[in-house]
């Protein structure tokens, strides 16, 4: 019997008792996914298939742009033609369940049956309604600041997951041009400027937004946050810099630390041929990934607690969909082919769900199980220490955005997307302005963007 016939027909014969116990009715259920690409669709095709074959339920993978999601959504709630489960991302939770398109219910549902103490906190505090949940979280990776972890054990370092330990760090291993302290971003009209900017305000408690729109900024924070950029910004090369100079300076064995996404974790390993590092002669070198730590969750002085930047997707339950059977779709898709749902890209889907009462790790370890990597592939425990994996999925903890508790996670994109705060910190760190003014002057600019 082939893998994939052995993986349905087990997953079968566990499934049948729970999914006949929610007296599915419904023969076909549509399901709008934003993972489109041939690959992954085959993987929820595979998965729709085994919960046809438990359930008798047919499951219509539809592959939809996430550009377009929002748009098509909106006229599908419009024409009461909803799919029954949207995969969404996080900006979408709290508008549709505010609008009425999902019914949070339903979600609320899900999660209490699957047991809301085996998510990730953080995953489930940003879809937070009155009662209940907007959606169920299925995946989500959070940003890292990846540092050469041989070098600071070498120096005594401390792990930098604080704006005092980043900066201890700078200053006994910044040593241009064989070694920068830093790589950080300051291209301006770059969202990854914006992205590692939100992480650092983050990081010190600092946000735009409160409850009733926005909310002025904490000077002695914020000037925080902005004395801290121009350190980590100093200890950098100069230029126009983003994610780009950002891996192939860490990659050369130029760079203690930079912030990037956990997309860099198999080509950090040597496993893709666009990307491969440079610290040495061997293109598919693994030396770089063992000489490397991460941090997830790092603290400014305002903010003791620290933060970490995550970015969630979620199942939506609609209000046109046929509730038991999409119920028993996603509790499906979140408990015995959880593995499966992962599966489809393990290195930017940390599992949001770490296991089951009785098996509290059973998740997290089957993710870091599968395999990862474009020209090569291997498991990410083959390739990282257990410790290292922990933290990876441990930020999705204490994961958070601007706006997301406030309500006001529209506004807050807003805000990012217009690139003031870029501009600004950039023009701070040039000597445009001090920082006192310039604490002023983004909140004389925020405050006009509605």
């Amino acid at each position: 019997m082939s893998t994939e016939k052995t993986w349905r027909v087990s997953l079968a014969a566990a499934l049948a008792l729970s999914v006949s116990a929610a007296a599915v009715d419904a023969q076909s259920i549509r399901f709008w996914t934003t993972e489109e690409q041939p690959e992954r669709l085959a993987k929820q095709q595979e998965m729709a298939a085994a919960f046809k074959d438990a359930s008798g339920v047919s499951v219509e993978v539809i592959p939809v742009s996430e550009t377009d999601l929002g748009t098509r959504a909106t006229a599908a709630f419009a024409a009461g033609d909803l799919p029954d489960v949207i995969y969404h991302p996080l900006q979408y939770a709290l508008p549709w369940a505010e609008s009425g398109l999902l019914d949070t219910d339903a979600a609320t549902e899900v999660i209490e049956a699957l047991d809301e103490g085996t998510f990730a906190p953080g995953a489930l505090s940003m879809a937070s309604v009155d009662d209940g949940f907007a959606s169920v979280p299925v995946d989500g990776w959070t940003q890292m600041l990846v540092y050469r972890k041989d070098l600071f054990d070498a120096n005594g370092l401390e792990a930098p997951d604080s704006y005092g330990d980043v900066l201890a760090a700078i200053e006994k291993l910044h040593n241009p041009p064989e070694m920068f302290g830093f790589v950080s971003a300051t291209k301006v009209d770059e969202n990854f400027m914006s992205q590692v900017l939100e992480h650092v305000f983050l990081a010190n408690g600092v946000s735009p937004v409160g409850a009733d729109g926005f909310a002025a900024l904490d000077e002695q924070a914020t000037t925080e946050v902005l004395e801290f950029y121009k350190a980590i910004t100093e200890a950098s090369p100069p230029g126009e810099l983003f994610w780009k100079q950002s891996r192939e300076l860490y990659f050369a064995g130029q760079a203690a630390m930079i912030i990037w996404s956990p997309f860099i974790l198999d080509e950090l390993a040597g496993l893709r041929d666009s990307a491969p590092p440079t610290i040495n002669d061997d293109p598919t070198t693994r030396d770089l990934a063992a000489a490397t730590g991460v941090v997830t969750r790092f603290a400014g002085p305002s903010n003791p607690d620290g933060a970490a930047w995550g970015d969630i997707r979620y199942f939506g339950i609609t209000s046109d969909a046929d509730i038991d059977a999409a119920i028993a779709f996603v509790k499906f898709s979140m408990d015995e082919g959880y593995t499966q749902t992962l599966s489809i890209a393990p290195e930017g889907k940390f599992p949001v769900r770490r296991g089951t009462a009785a098996e509290p790790a059973k998740f997290s370890e089957a993710w870091s199980k599968l395999p990862v990597g474009v020209d090569r592939k291997a498991p990410l425990s083959d390739l990282y220490e257990a410790s290292m994996i922990d933290e990876i999925v441990g930020g999705l903890d204490t994961a958070k955005r601007w706006g997301v508790s406030e309500g006001q996670l529209a506004l807050a994109s807003k805000m990012i997307n217009a690139q003031v705060i870029n501009r600004l910190v950039r023009e701070y760190m040039d000597g445009v302005r001090d920082a006192s003014t310039t604490v002023a002057e983004m909140n004389a600019e925020l405050a006009k963007i509605q």
